[in-house]
Parts: structure tokens; C-alpha cells; sequence
């Protein structure tokens, strides 16, 4: 089938990489702008642009899949269009302009986690499973019907950053999967069954850490917003980007909530329950460092971190 791709992230290079080795035609991918990137702000291609253009496959940059981009499409004449994390709504008559219409490959089991961010909504709501949908894409947000799904069991550990990683390379699989039986005529989707739920952008706010509730409930947010938005708390009323975290060993003392110390040369925080231990810190305008090094430097009898 003569496809066309749209993606921009790195978790949406390994779906580019399947599809263009596969006996497939992946005729152009379409992809956010390049953008600024670093202190400096220097203008970077997308991951998947830069993937494509290794590919030499023709790359469409758009921030939105306006007239223009429409029309670049239906000139290419594609069989399938197949979504990855693009960053933009494929609305008509661009919906409906490949023969197939379009799949995308979700990173959630539907219709838990419809929406922009559903890795991390997963990981802060404390789910011990999440998965990889493929379905069909419609007007409604990611309500469309369900071609194939697979179940990744949550580690204890993982963070956003890493989970992502590996659903980006078991989703590709899956979708290629779903391409080749669309190619063959033998795919067959069902409805979505169960209460939806939405996984909202996440925003900088969405990285504070609240100390007053559970340790389990601290660490599922640090792990949902790692690597981004970023962790962050304040220290003493100063902002401080918590980038390693986990349960402290046993033999912690408690600590009230938000109480910092050290234990056996370790930075622990006290939660509603048990301590949590912080390894790695970035404090505001420095690069990032070993809590315990930190810690020391403050010079303060008592060290409270805010919620």
C-alpha cells in the first residue's frame, strides 16, 4: 500500500523506521516545523523529520494539517494515512481523503487515556498496567474503533521517558501489524467498550511534588512527569527540579511531610507515610548534582521542601 506517516517525537521514529522497511510505500511523512532547542534556541528538526530525511523519504513540514498540507496529500494519493504523537488533528477533508482513512497508534488501552499525554496520566494515576491501541481515527478524540491493542505490564521504576521507549517499539510492531491486514483485506476493528478517560497535556504546574500525601502517590508523580514537564519542589522557598527519586530503604527514620535530611549520607523527604530518597537534584540556574553534595551546601539547621 502507498502510505503517508504523520509523527514528531522520538517514540514515533521506530512505527517511521518498520513502515519504510517493510514492502510498504511510505510516499512522504508530515511533521511539526523545526524547533528551537536549548539555551541557545537553535532551530532542530523534528526526530521524525530528521529519521525521514535519513530514509530519503519526503518530509511535509506543517504545525497543522491545514489546506496546504491537504492538498500536498491528495497529490501524493495514498492508500492509508498512519498517525504516530503528531501534535495535530487530522480533521476533513483530509480525514477521509486515503482510500482506508487513517490509523493511529495510541500509546493506551482504550478509551482509558484518550488525549496528548496518556503514558504519564497512567503512570500518576498509579496504573499497574497500561498498552498500545491501533485504531481507526474519527472526528471524536481518539474514539474510534479498535483494530488491535497490546498489554505492557507497568515496572515499579519506570518513568515516563522509559516506558514511552519501550511501548514506542512494541507499538510499532503492532502497527505494522494492523497495516498489513488493512493491505490484505482482513482487518476487522471493534468498538471502543468502557468509560473513557483523558490525559490532558501536562503542564509545568503538573510537576510539583506534594509531600502531604502518600509516598506511593509522591513517586507515581515524579515518575509520570519525568522527563517531562520535570519534577520540581521548593527547598527552603527556593525552586529545585527533582531528577532521580525512589522509595528509601527501611530502616529510614519517618519525617514529617516535606522534612528533608540525611540518612547514611542519602537525602530522604518525608511523605504522609514513608520517606522518599532523592538522589539527583538540579537547583534554579545550576546543572544537575548529587542531593547528599547539595544537601551540604546549604547550611541550614532545618531544610523544609514545599508542596
Amino acid at each position: 500500500m502507498r502510505l503517508v506517516f504523520a509523527g514528531t517525537p522520538e517514540p514515533a521514529v521506530p512505527s517511521l523506521e518498520l513502515l519504510a522497511a517493510s514492502h510498504h510505500e511510505v510516499l512522504a511523512a508530515i511533521t511539526r516545523r523545526d524547533a528551537p532547542v536549548g539555551r541557545k534556541r537553535v532551530l532542530t528538526p523534528s526526530p521524525v523529520a530528521r529519521r525521514a530525511e535519513e530514509l530519503e523519504i519526503e518530509v511535509i513540514r506543517a504545525d497543522r494539517l491545514d489546506a496546504d498540507t491537504t492538498a500536498q496529500v491528495e497529490a501524493l494519493a495514498p492508500d492509508l494515512g498512519v498517525i504516530v504523537a503528531y501534535g495535530g488533528l487530522v480533521r476533513e477533508p483530509l480525514l477521509s481523503m486515503p482510500r482506508h482513512g487513517w490509523i493511529n497508534l495510541h500509546f493506551s488501552l482504550l478509551p482509558k487515556w484518550r488525549g496528548a499525554a496518556p503514558v504519564q496520566h497512567a503512570l500518576i494515576a498509579g496504573d499497574p498496567v497500561t498498552g498500545a491501541s491501533v485504531f481507526q481515527l474519527v472526528a471524536g478524540l481518539d474514539a474510534g474503533d479498535v483494530y488491535d491493542e497490546i498489554v505492557h505490564e507497568i515496572k515499579p521504576d519506570s518513568t515516563a521517558g522509559e516506558l514511552l521507549e519501550d511501548l514506542a517499539v512494541s507499538g510499532a510492531t503492532l502497527l505494522a501489524r494492523v497495516v498489513d491486514e488493512i493491505a490484505r483485506g482482513t482487518a476487522t476493528a471493534q468498538p471502543q467498550t468502557g468509560e473513557p478517560s483523558y490525559a490532558s497535556k501536562l503542564e509545568d504546574i503538573d510537576g510539583q511534588l506534594t509531600w502531604a500525601q502518600s509516598s506511593d502517590r509522591v513517586l507515581d508523580r515524579f515518575r509520570g512527569v519525568t522527563p517531562a514537564p520535570g519534577a520540581h519542589t521548593t527547598i527552603n522557598g527556593a525552586r529545585v527540579k527533582v531528577l532521580e527519586a525512589r522509595t528509601a530503604p527501611a530502616d529510614a527514620p519517618s519525617l514529617p511531610p516535606g522534612q528533608v535530611a540525611l540518612h547514611h549520607k542519602e537525602v530522604i523527604i518525608g511523605t504522609a507515610t514513608a520517606p522518599i530518597q532523592v538522589d539527583i537534584v538540579q537547583p534554579a540556574g545550576k546543572g544537575p548534582m548529587r542531593a547528599a553534595d547539595w544537601f551540604r551546601g546549604l547550611r541550614s539547621e532545618t531544610v523544609v521542601a514545599g508542596s
